[in-house]
């Protein structure tokens, strides 16, 4: 069977109309949880990573308000180091609560990410990672403050505004080796989390964090150049990546070629905030892949439709 690397958005374990409670977080991780086991209970063997967008977001504004109370915040590296540490927890806990109850014994375990970025990175003077609750623009107006940006980042009206913070290009992933050995070893590991810790490296060869958060996906397609897996499956809320995307004449892709995808993504058919990082991380991942000599499968679809899709019933197929 396949090594399967997958990348579950961070609205996967907070929807986008819910408050974020930890009950409805765990909730939404056990429905996760139940695709992942069904992938495991066919033989794939699993890589997992994650975003953190609305947990980091909620939690930076949770940082900001304890202020008037005497507590200094904590920069953005440690607000994704906390976050990724409590959606690892998450999902770590509830797949070896489904393996104890199938007698499954495969250990899981969560790794505490660092990702290399370029502190010059264009990104931190024109930020576009959104975080944090969906407002309308009356609702952004009302919240923002004066260290804010929001922008605009789904087609419509009503809720389609997010506050955003820089999102640079991933570089590598610092603690490679540690992961390649864990997954070798046959540990489900949870690693990259958010895309990881952004941390820059400086002259003497030592790192520090800085203040951003990765995209998962473009984070994710680095893990995958550390693992090796045969797919990369990106799960987020709609079942396929359209072209034309929120317009009239709007249609769904059942598959395209990398050129096709290239193509589709220099067109503007995928937009920033959204689908157009993980189009661009699947192409990322095949064209390493190829440079290896190896055709790679990437495919992008809807959490409740993973197995389906690996399958190759249903979700868009990015291919060589």
């Amino acid at each position: 069977m396949s090594r399967i690397l997958v990348a579950l958005g961070g609205n996967a374990v907070k929807q986008a109309h819910e408050k974020g409670t930890y009950e409805e977080q765990f909730k939404n991780v056990r429905i996760a949880c139940k695709h992942l086991l069904e992938l495991v209970k066919k033989g794939h063997q699993l890589v997992i990573t994650h975003g953190n967008g609305p947990q980091a977001g909620a939690l930076l504004i949770q940082q900001e308000t304890g202020i008037s109370m005497g507590i200094p915040p904590q920069p953005l590296d440690i607000v994704n180091a906390m976050t990724q540490g409590q959606i690892g927890y998450m999902i770590q806990q509830t797949l070896t609560n489904y393996f104890i109850k199938e007698g499954i014994n495969i250990p899981v375990a969560t790794v505490a990410t660092q990702v290399l970025v370029d502190k010059n990175d264009p990104d931190f003077k024109d930020p576009s990672k959104p975080v944090g609750p969906f407002y309308t623009k009356e609702e952004a107006e009302e919240v923002k403050k004066p260290n804010w940006i929001i922008k605009k980042v789904k087609p419509g009206e009503g809720k389609v505004y997010r506050r955003v913070v820089p999102s640079p290009d991933p570089i590598r992933i610092v603690d490679a080796e540690a992961i390649k050995r864990m997954v070798d070893a046959g540990i489900i590991v949870i690693a990259s989390g958010g895309g990881g810790i952004p941390v820059i490296q400086r002259e003497d060869g030592t790192y520090e964090g800085i203040e951003a958060v990765i995209d998962k996906d473009k984070a994710g397609e680095r893990l995958a150049e550390v693992i090796n897996p045969d797919i990369f499956l990106i799960l987020t809320d709609v079942e396929k990546a359209y072209l034309n995307y929120g317009k009239p004449n709007q249609r769904p892709i059942d598959k395209m070629t990398l050129e096709e995808a290239k193509k589709y993504l220099e067109e503007g058919h995928f937009l920033a905030g959204s689908m157009g990082p993980k189009v661009l991380a699947c192409i990322r991942f095949l064209e390493w892949g190829l440079k290896r000599g190896e055709k790679k499968r990437a495919i992008i679809t809807a959490l409740d439709k993973a197995v389906d899709a690996v399958e190759g019933r249903t979700g868009t197929h990015i291919v060589c």
